[in-house]
C-alpha cells in the first residue's frame, strides 16, 4: 500500500517509521521550507527516530493524487488550513487518517468534522488515537491504540493493515467520544504537570479520577457513550500524560508553575479554550479544565486556584 503521512514533526515522522515497518510503501511530506524535513533530508534522523532510506521524503502536494491512504499528523490548530490546500479535485475517494489530538479553536469541532467539512464529500475519514510515546515506541516497547470512523468498513480495513506487533489497535466504537476524550487528556496532563511544580504529584489520582468524570459529561451531553472516556483513547492514555516525562502536555504544565520556558507544542493550551464553548454550549461542568483555563487564558493565581479547586463544596463522589 502506498501512504502519505503529513508531518515530519515528532509523532508524525514516527508514524512513517512505523507503517514502514509494518510493510508499506512511505512518502514523509513537509511544507517546502520545513525544519523537520530538511533535518531529514540532511541525514535521514531528527534524533529520536531515523528513517531508512526507502522512505521517501517530498514536499510536493501534487503527488497525493497518486497514494492510497493520507495519514495527517500536523498541529491541530492547522488541519483546517492545510486541507485547503490540498488538490482536492484530484482527492475524491481519498481515504484520510488523522493522528492528532485536539479541538477548532472557535468552533470547538472535533478534527474529523473539520476535515468533513473541507474535503470532498466521498473522501474517507478515520482517526487513529490512543496512548504511546515515540520513545518507547522506537524502542520496540508495544501498546493498544485505536482506529475508529463513521465508516466500519474503512476501520476494519485500517485495523488490518495498520496492526502489527509494536501496536494492537482496537475498533472505535464511538468517535464523539474518542474525539473529545483524546483531546480533553491533554488539558488534564497540564494539570498533572502544575501539580507535578508544586510538588503536589500525590493528588495526581484525584486529578484522574475527577478529570475523567467531567470529560464522560461531556461526551455524553454531546451524544456520545459517557464509557468512552474510560477507554484507550481518554482514562487509557494518562499513564503516558499524566505520569510520563515525555508528554509534552504534562512538562508544559510543570514549566509553567516554575517560571520556566518551554517551546515545544503542548495540545492541550489551544484544547482548553475549544473545551470551554463546549462547556457553555451544552450546559456540563468542567471544574478542571475551566481552572485550567483561567491559568492559561485569563492570568489566574496557579496556586490559587488549584487550591479553590480542591476546596470545592463537598458532594457525593457519584
Amino acid at each position: 500500500m502506498r501512504i502519505t503521512v503529513v508531518g515530519p514533526g515528532r509523532w508524525g515522522s514516527f508514524i512513517a517509521w512505523y507503517l514502514d515497518r509494518a510493510g508499506h510503501d512511505v512518502t514523509l511530506y513537509g511544507r517546502e521550507g520545513s525544519r523537520s524535513l530538511a533535518q531529514f533530508e540532511k541525514d535521514r534522523t531528527n534524533g529520536l527516530i531515523t528513517l531508512p532510506d526507502r522512505i521517501c521524503l517530498s514536499s510536493r502536494l501534487d503527488a497525493f493524487a497518486k497514494q492510497d491512504i493520507i495519514v495527517i499528523s500536523i498541529a491541530s490548530q492547522s488541519l483546517r488550513a492545510f486541507l485547503q490546500t490540498l488538490p482536492l479535485d484530484s482527492l475524491r475517494d481519498k481515504p484520510f487518517v488523522l493522528c492528532m489530538k485536539g479541538l477548532e479553536m472557535g468552533s470547538g469541532k472535533r478534527l474529523s468534522q473539520v476535515a468533513r467539512e473541507e474535503l470532498p464529500e466521498s473522501a474517507h475519514i478515520a482517526v487513529w488515537l490512543g496512548p504511546g510515546h515515540v520513545q518507547e515506541f522506537y524502542a520496540g516497547v508495544p501498546n493498544c491504540m485505536v482506529i475508529d470512523s463513521e465508516e466500519d468498513a474503512f476501520k476494519r480495513y485500517l485495523v488490518e493493515e495498520f496492526s502489527s506487533d509494536l501496536i494492537r489497535f482496537y475498533y472505535g466504537t464511538d468517535l464523539i467520544g474518542n474525539e473529545i476524550g483524546a483531546a480533553s487528556k491533554n488539558v488534564i496532563g497540564i494539570a498533572a504537570g502544575m501539580l507535578d511544580g508544586f510538588h503536589l504529584s500525590t493528588l495526581k489520582g484525584a486529578l484522574m479520577s475527577r478529570g475523567t468524570r467531567e470529560i464522560a459529561r461531556l461526551i455524553k451531553a454531546m451524544g456520545g457513550s459517557e464509557l468512552s472516556a474510560y477507554g484507550l483513547c481518554h482514562l487509557g492514555d494518562y499513564e503516558a500524560t499524566v505520569f510520563s516525562a515525555y508528554s509534552h502536555n504534562r512538562l508544559f504544565g510543570e514549566r509553567y508553575v516554575q517560571d520556566k520556558p518551554y517551546d515545544q507544542l503542548a495540545e492541550g493550551y489551544y484544547t482548553v479554550k475549544a473545551l470551554m464553548d463546549l462547556e457553555a454550549r451544552y450546559h456540563v461542568e468542567l471544574p478542571i479544565c475551566r481552572v485550567i483555563y483561567e491559568i492559561l487564558h485569563e492570568g489566574a493565581d496557579p496556586h490559587e486556584k488549584l487550591e479553590e479547586l480542591f476546596a470545592r463544596s463537598l458532594k457525593d463522589e457519584f
